[in-house]
């Protein structure tokens, strides 16, 4: 409902930031009859899921920042209408010996005797497959047990512990540093190294960390679908942004753009930046945690306590190519080894090397990245000629190019030299120099960019380039009661276990909750944080 208070609209919620996981409770809670306003600074919805054309006078509609799909749970697609298509990609990697690239490890889900010869060729043991697909099967009872508990009240440890059914898994992946689960599990280094990357992405963090935070990323890695398989969004990103602005339209949400919110107060109210005072009876925050941390201490008290630490820890590069580049490894068509995740100097030895040398302020080398290729999966991202022409897409996601690199620093400067590592890291595993095969818009620029976490700042307002708002938490409750995301009480219920803490989305303050990345199960392109947040909303708007 919407009703008139004095001088303001009171809308039931206010959505500050108009992303992906924005759109998904805006939808959510419109459809229940709800008034819905979503208010985003910049002139266009969707946040980090989106598509753009970069380049001026190239017809090609890349991601431009999230690119695959996981987490997106098919539930959410029905409830909400989405017209969405994801293809699953049938290579799931490639992954190249970087002390001898002639030989790499390629893993065909359809093809399960060259799988095991290339992982023979490539490290020398012919029972390295069957111990990667023993762990592959372990961790996939894992993503079978978890998964399905996402879009529910966050459960107990305990009841989730049980449902896994592998008391020494668990600790390898809950209780202990993930590097010793991956090294009990695989034997050689570069298989190694293939298990821990989903450790690490948008994560600074070695393999052997205290803090877990790689364990918990491996984990949101792994489950997405209750297979862990990572999915091409048909169109680009922009067409999920786009079914899910359409839902929340179609539902009878407001969509607000260039409506950038400068001050939330606890009690309800958000204040723009021409001066505009919108109240709400709830407040869902789109932003991060340290983003909605500064918006409510604008009144001259002091800030909330930093739930978090934020940083990010990539960098991303984006191509268009002539033709895909040539190989070293004539075992393998470059049209497989692209399709799936192409692992780029990323040995167990060479992750912990490069978590080494950014920890100590240096630009790893060789830069750990993983590439893939969008548009061998889709290619209607590229206009006609492009295709006619053989053109391909190709995403380098950079690892261990954490916040503090650039920090202080001139963008222009620290970009161009992430840009220079990461091709220097990807042409020692071909047999030609990428820089040969990218394609030149009509006025001859490479059609090739880079984005730092800097860019993402600046961009996207994604405090410290985290594109997780800060370290993933377990989704679950711990045995401690652990809230996850602050004091839940007031209208929340008064209690410890009120509808924002069992649906992970509780901040310090009552009428304000949390929606996007930042919520107990956020991350990644899955709408989670959205669905959880307006869950926890109805629950409390209809008290």
């Amino acid at each position: 409902m919407t009703r008139s208070s004095g001088p303001h609209t009171l809308h039931d919620v206010v959505i500050v930031g108009g992303g992906h996981n924005a759109l998904v409770a805006a939808a959510y809670l419109a459809q229940a009859g709800r008034s819905v306003l979503v208010l985003e600074r910049l002139g266009h919805v969707g946040g980090a899921a989106v598509s753009e054309r970069p380049w001026a006078g190239v017809d090609a509609r890349i991601s431009r920042y999230s690119y695959l799909v996981s987490l997106l749970p098919a539930s959410i697609v029905r409830d909400l209408g989405l017209d969405i298509t994801l293809r699953r990609r049938h290579i799931s990697s490639y992954t190249p010996d970087p002390g001898s690239p002639e030989h790499g490890v390629l893993i065909d889900h359809g093809d399960a005797s060259g799988t095991a010869a290339s992982f023979a060729r490539a490290t020398g043991d012919r029972a390295e497959a069957a111990r990667y697909a023993a762990l592959s099967a372990r961790v996939g009872a894992v993503a079978r047990a978890v998964f399905p508990t996402l879009t529910q009240p966050l459960p107990d440890a305990r009841a989730v512990r049980r449902a896994v059914g592998d008391d020494e898994l668990w600790q390898g992946i809950v209780d202990r540093p993930l590097g010793e689960l991956v090294r009990d599990s695989v034997g050689s280094d570069l298989v190694r190294g293939i298990v821990m990357t989903d450790g690490l992405i948008g994560t600074f963090a070695s393999s052997d960390d205290a803090s877990l935070r790689q364990n918990r990323c491996f984990l949101y890695h792994v489950i997405g679908g209750g297979t862990g398989d990572w999915d091409v969004p048909v169109g680009g990103m922009g067409s999920v942004t786009d079914a899910l602005r359409d839902a929340a339209v179609r539902a009878g949400a407001t969509l607000r753009v260039n409506a950038e919110v400068v001050a939330v107060s606890p009690d309800g109210e958000v204040t723009l930046a021409d001066g505009e005072r919108v109240a709400a009876r709830l407040v869902l925050s789109g932003v991060g945690p340290a983003v909605l941390d500064r918006l409510v201490s604008t009144d001259g008290g002091e800030p909330a306590a930093a739930a978090r630490e934020v940083e990010g820890a990539q960098v991303k590069v984006n191509m268009l190519l002539r033709r895909l580049p040539r190989l070293r490894d004539h075992e393998v068509d470059p049209a497989s080894a692209f399709a799936g995740t192409f692992h780029v100097n990323e040995t167990l030895t060479q992750l912990d090397s490069a978590y080494a040398e950014a920890a100590s302020g240096r630009i790893p080398s060789p830069l750990p990245a993983e590439i893939y290729c969008h548009s061998l999966t889709d290619p209607t991202i590229l206009g006609s000629d492009l295709r006619s022409e053989g053109a391909q897409t190709l995403t380098l996601f950079g690892l261990h190019a954490p916040h503090r690199l650039v920090t202080g620093r001139d963008p222009d400067a620290s970009r161009a030299e992430l840009l220079a590592a990461a091709q220097a890291s990807l042409d020692s595993v071909l047999a030609e120099p990428i820089e040969d095969v990218i394609y030149r818009a009509p006025d001859g620029t490479p059609c090739l960019e880079a984005r730092s976490t800097l860019d993402l700042q600046d961009s996207l307002g994604m405090a410290a380039g985290d594109i997780f708002h800060g370290p993933l938490s377990w989704p679950w409750l711990g045995d401690d009661s652990d809230a996850g995301g602050g004091v839940d009480g007031g209208v929340d219920g008064g209690g410890s276990r009120g509808p924002a803490v069992r649906w992970g989305v509780a901040t310090e303050h009552p009428r304000v909750l949390l929606c996007g990345a930042g919520a107990r199960r956020g991350g990644g392109v899955s709408g989670l944080g959205g669905q959880n947040a307006a869950m926890a909303a109805l629950e409390i708007l209809d008290r």
